[in-house]
């Protein structure tokens, strides 16, 4: 077999619908667009539009407030920490940091920083340091013998 023999299976290849190209071949006249009028010209946008009526997004009320300023956190929950411990992927001797908790797996995306919350139990003294941190997380790790270093400023 050479080069110049090889060919696609039948029908893997189809070709595209020419519009516009007389009655015969379906898609002639008006080329798939109806009518006449503002939708059968080019560079129609009229999403939403609803002939002259006020369209539904401008008659329902406006709601919600969305803060430009707000910070995402990642959040981490004593529940993983201790199960993250016990399959060996922190040390519960060193420092947790930011580090550690993206090579354990337990954050992606830190985004503004990192918040623990006090979900789940913590059995082994860790020292921790994160961004942010919950008032009942920091007595649940102090009570399990460790330590939290919070390092951003509280929000005002």
């Amino acid at each position: 077999m050479k080069l110049n023999q090889l060919s696609d299976n039948p029908g893997a290849r189809k070709n595209r619908i020419r519009v516009g190209r007389g009655i015969g071949s379906g898609k002639g006249k008006t080329g798939g667009r109806g009518g006449k009028g503002q939708t059968a010209r080019t560079g129609v946008a009229i999403k939403g539009f609803e002939g002259g009526q006020m369209p539904l997004h401008r008659r329902l009320p406006k709601r919600g407030f969305k803060n430009i300023f707000r910070q995402e956190h990642a959040v981490v929950n004593l529940g993983r920490l201790q199960q993250a411990v016990e399959a060996g992927k922190l040390d519960p001797k060193a420092t947790v940091g930011r580090d550690a908790l993206k090579a354990a797996g337990l954050v992606n995306k830190v985004g503004a920083g990192i918040k623990l919350l006090a979900k789940g139990e913590l059995k082994q003294a860790l020292t921790i340091e994160v961004d942010r941190a919950s008032k009942s997380a920091i007595e649940a790790v102090e009570k399990a013998g460790g330590k939290v270093v919070v390092t951003a400023a509280p929000a005002a």
